[in-house]
């Protein structure tokens, strides 16, 4: 059955942190992921993990400037010192938080730079995962769709499994967001299948709403499965746009069945 964890950059976002991390708890999730935690001392939300006895799985590298129209700066030439830093920070704290993977964003690159760009991504991305393989710890790279992110350098799931081959570290691998990979393609089991050793964490939303996986274009319970068949038994990431109150919307886990009666005793017990 499908193990799901909350990504709290979406889920209960109308509360701080610490509480987001309590709401899904008490919704039944085993997991939360977030974005950019990093206004809140490591410690502080180490504390609500474990009070809220739920596990971290991965955060986003820092974007860089949003006014500069930053998107991340992995794969940004000429700016390798910051996205070192960005990088250092963000094991920093997936390691205070018990965390097991480190979302590195690759950031926005003109189209007559992406030779260059892929050269600098790679690059940083081996010396993140050695970095991160001395702590324990996964590198996942995302393509992201042009229509949410445009001039995004990491695109298509093809060309991810590519970038993580050059790197020629086990510990790179992709993030599959059927979301992101239905706009950019579709034949989302497919191109699963294909790419599923290299796969690192998967997240879902409905198409083209990103809201509850309960509407639209995916019929999540039967990929879902596809999924499961073909191998993968890690978590999946709800990482949607709620249509209003995040509570009031979880009635798509009833779709796994198995799933839900996990939440709803981890919800009594609680």
């Amino acid at each position: 059955m499908p193990r799901f964890s909350a990504n709290l950059g979406f889920l209960f976002a109308d509360r701080s942190h610490g509480e987001r991390i309590a709401a899904a708890a008490a919704a039944g999730f085993p997991a939360v992921e977030m974005h950019w935690p990093y206004e809140v001392p490591a410690a502080t939300l180490r504390t609500a993990l474990d009070r809220a006895g739920v596990r971290m799985l991965g955060i986003n590298t820092p974007v860089g400037d949003r006014a500069r129209g930053d998107n991340g700066l992995a794969a940004v030439p000429g700016r390798e010192a910051e996205f070192a830093a960005a990088f250092d920070l963000a094991l920093s704290y997936a390691v205070a938080l018990g965390g097991t993977a480190v979302h590195c964003m690759a950031g926005v690159v003109a189209p007559d730079g992406r030779e260059a760009a892929e050269r600098t991504y790679v690059a940083n991305l081996t010396a993140a995962a050695d970095k991160a393989a001395a702590a324990g710890k996964t590198i996942l790279i995302e393509p992201l769709n042009p229509r949410d992110a445009p001039g995004y350098f990491l695109a298509d799931v093809e060309q991810a499994a590519a970038i993580v081959q050059a790197t020629g570290r086990a510990n790179v691998k992709i993030m599959f967001d059927c979301y992101h990979v239905q706009i950019v393609g579709g034949d989302v089991i497919r191109r699963f299948e294909r790419v599923r050793p290299l796969v690192g964490h998967v997240q879902i939303a409905a198409v083209p709403s990103r809201a509850e996986p309960d509407e639209g274009e995916l019929a999540y319970p039967a990929i879902l499965a596809a999924f499961e068949a073909a191998g993968w038994d890690g978590f999946v990431g709800a990482e949607y746009k709620p249509r209003g109150r995040t509570e009031d919307g979880l009635g798509w886990m009833a779709a796994y069945p198995a799933a839900e009666a996990a939440a709803v005793a981890m919800g009594d017990a609680r």
